[in-house]
């Protein structure tokens, strides 16, 4: 058992055929990682761990000290550190063996990876994100945005098997810090935007962005490509450590852009500018903008590692988009209701905008904010969603720990000053059958936060909660105009 880890050391010997981080996830003949954690070492557990079948452990010095005798295990200064390189070592480099397509910002991750699988066909490509994982167009069981290095490995290693072409996945601004992407080095690392988020895992927005940063290097991207409709995507174009191609759908002068961009009812048309002065027009179902960047970046991100645009019209033609992403979910009723996932300050703006133009009625937005996450944000929120929408109905998303009355007097901050009509609920159910009793003829009821959630992280626990549930419910039940 060796991966060439420097300043590591051994004692015993062991076949090892997977990694697992904790005792749950053990299965016979995996090396158990235990590292230290924020309140206890994972060497304390490895008694668990030998007696799901564990074969050997990974671990400090600290934790070598706590090992029973006899147990095979491989002591080194940092064991996350090494993971990425070891899961590598471990299923023979599948990274090598597919296209990798890394995508990182603050929106749009992943209705950008589904778009990349929608253009190259779900037969041929694999998909690694916040909703989980998609290989060949069948789910795949997979935890966090981007997983832990041992899984991520493991999941390219299927792909492989399976003779995917094109792997995408969402890089979040933890993933790296944390060594998650070790050991992989992505054919395109693709930078789409930047805003508010995380502040309370980087500490500011320097480090935020720092971190997101670091996918675009060489060291984790062996080309990048970066959408300089930002003063940041600027400053990255010009970064001698990154040299990326640039993408725009603003009329900057860039390798990739979108012109002749047409928004409608029905979704959009453009015409995308390849950097060989090849042109090809695309029409999508998505709505907004910002969908039309986020479909450029993934046009963009599949020409750099060798498609031709031709190829990508049908693909992105058919596609109807994603559950919960800019859904707008049938009714029968004489307004339209708008699913979305967006949490974040900048994506709920350009949510609204992006809805403004089709809508002749008025905007009704239901919005929330998280517990227990960046509270810096939730002003914000507020602001965005109360300077872009007629009514406001602030209300509970995922309080967890938190006082939800706290969490839904933040956003209200950001609300003040602002011409819009603004309601306070407490309960999410509930607020939605406010909206849907406002609802008049030619509005639009933008329910945000939750896309494709089906519940609730309360105090008490996870509770069932189905936001389409609720306006169904609404419907079936109550008045319309009585509020």
């Amino acid at each position: 058992m060796a991966a060439n880890v420097a300043d590591a050391r051994s004692a015993g010997a062991a076949e090892i055929t997977g990694i697992a981080l904790n005792t749950k996830a053990v299965v016979p003949g995996d090396l158990f990682v235990a590292a230290p954690g924020a309140t206890t070492h994972g060497a304390r557990f490895v008694g668990e761990a030998l007696a799901a079948g564990a074969a050997a452990v990974l671990t400090d010095p600290a934790g070598a000290a706590l090992l029973p005798d006899g147990v095979p295990h491989v002591v080194v200064p940092d064991p996350r550190a090494t993971l990425g390189r070891l899961s590598a070592w471990l299923y023979d480099n599948p990274a090598q063996a597919v296209k990798t397509i890394g995508i990182t910002g603050t929106q749009g991750k992943t209705s950008t990876t589904f778009i990349v699988e929608a253009a190259v066909g779900a037969a041929h490509c694999g998909v690694i994100g916040s909703m989980g994982t998609r290989i060949g167009g069948m789910p795949v069981a997979s935890t966090l945005t981007t997983p832990e290095a041992p899984q991520l490995h493991a999941l390219l290693a299927v792909m492989r098997e399976q003779g995917i072409e094109v792997a995408t996945a969402e890089v979040s601004s933890h993933s790296i810090p944390l060594g998650r992407v070790d050991g992989i080095r992505f054919d395109v690392g693709v930078f789409l935007n930047i805003g508010h988020d995380h502040r309370d895992f980087h500490g500011n927005q320097a480090n935020y962005v720092a971190a997101k940063r670091e996918l675009l290097t060489r060291a984790y991207s062996r080309r990048a490509l970066v959408n300089i409709d930002s003063s940041t995507g600027r400053r990255l174009s010009a970064d001698p450590d990154v040299a990326p191609a640039t993408f725009s759908i603003e009329g900057r002068t860039a390798d990739w852009s979108a012109e002749d961009i047409e928004l409608d009812a029905a979704g959009s048309a453009f015409t995308v500018r390849a950097p060989d002065g090849r042109r090809e027009r695309f029409r999508t179902r998505l709505h907004g903008a910002f969908n039309v960047s986020n479909t450029l970046a993934a046009i963009a991100a599949l020409g750099e590692v060798g498609y031709p645009m031709a190829d990508l019209v049908p693909g992105l033609a058919a596609f109807e988009g994603i559950e919960g992403r800019v859904q707008f979910f049938p009714v029968d009723a004489d307004f339209r209701v708008v699913l979305d996932a967006g949490h974040k300050p900048e994506a709920i703006n350009a949510l609204l905008r992006a809805l403004r133009p089709t809508t002749p009625g008025r905007i009704i937005t239901v919005i929330g904010s998280n517990g227990n996450r960046d509270a810096h944000k939730r002003p914000l929120m507020g602001r965005f969603a109360a300077t872009a929408s007629d009514v406001v109905i602030v209300t509970d998303d995922n309080p967890a720990t938190e006082d939800p009355a706290i969490i839904r007097r933040a956003v209200l901050a950001g609300t003040r000053s602002t011409a819009a009509e603004v309601h306070e609920v407490a309960g999410r159910a509930e607020a939605i059958h406010l909206a849907v009793r406002l609802a008049r003829a030619g509005d639009t009821l933008a329910i945000v936060g939750k896309g494709d959630e089906r519940h609730q992280i309360m105090a008490h626990g996870i509770v069932p909660h189905s936001d389409p549930d609720e306006v169904e419910w609404a419907l079936r039940n109550q008045v319309r105009g009585s509020a």
